[in-house]
């Protein structure tokens, strides 16, 4: 059973890195009750092997005016990630909550990036392994066939080279599907935040999203 376990997350990671190999959902499937997925893991596995599947498409570097306006207008931080992650607008409630984003250098201006290499990021997650944790899953989960892109291979290279916390997490094979949740941060002036993590997938715009964090109001009489 362990050696067919370890064959099976060969073609997991071969899926990933976009090999050609003919498989069928039947054969897919067996690896995944092998590899014990779950309903979300399994998803992600058949999708991989889905035909008609391409890499991502050239993305502009700026995200398109009207949701930078929807942003804008937001009384909460919010920002728009494309497929890859890259943070391609935000708000002023936004660079108030995460004062660095303005100053960082396009090519580290992405979330997943961030999360793994800046050290004031960091210090402002109380729980920063859950939630790097769960920002690779989701990041695993809607790369899918995108992992093989130049693009999303050049963000996890990166990673690869520059994070042992990210090496660590990324042979784990996580993969989870987005769910709004609480948020917790620790600014640095502001001191403890709660937030809503909420995300929407633009119409219009589907390979960005708009990640939204909704203060939490507190309870009456300020205990909770």
């Amino acid at each position: 059973m362990a050696a067919l376990a370890g064959i099976s997350v060969s073609w997991y990671t071969w899926l990933e890195q976009g090999r050609e190999i003919n498989a069928s959902h039947q054969v897919l499937g067996a690896v995944a009750r092998v590899l014990q997925l779950t309903e979300a893991e399994t998803e992600y596995v058949l999708s991989l092997a889905a035909p008609g599947q391409e890499s991502a498409p050239p993305r502009s570097e700026r995200s398109p005016e009207h949701l930078q306006r929807l942003v804008d207008a937001l009384p909460f931080p919010a920002f728009i990630v494309a497929t890859d992650w890259a943070i391609v607008g935000w708000n002023g409630g936004y660079e108030q909550l995460y004062g660095s984003i303005a100053t960082i250098p396009d090519a580290e201006r992405n979330l997943l990036h961030l999360v793994y290499t800046d050290p004031r990021l960091r210090e402002m997650l109380p729980d920063w392994e859950r939630d790097s944790r769960s920002f690779l899953a989701e990041f695993r989960a809607e790369s899918g066939v995108r992992l093989g892109s130049d693009r999303h291979r050049a963000v996890v290279d990166t990673l690869l080279q520059r994070s042992d916390d990210f090496r660590k997490q990324w042979v784990e094979h996580a993969v989870e599907r987005f769910k709004s949740r609480r948020r917790s941060f620790v600014h640095p002036e502001a001191g403890p935040l709660e937030f809503e993590h909420h995300r929407l997938v633009p119409s219009d715009a589907s390979d960005l999203h708009v990640v939204m964090y909704v203060p939490v109001p507190e309870p009456p009489g300020g205990v909770s």
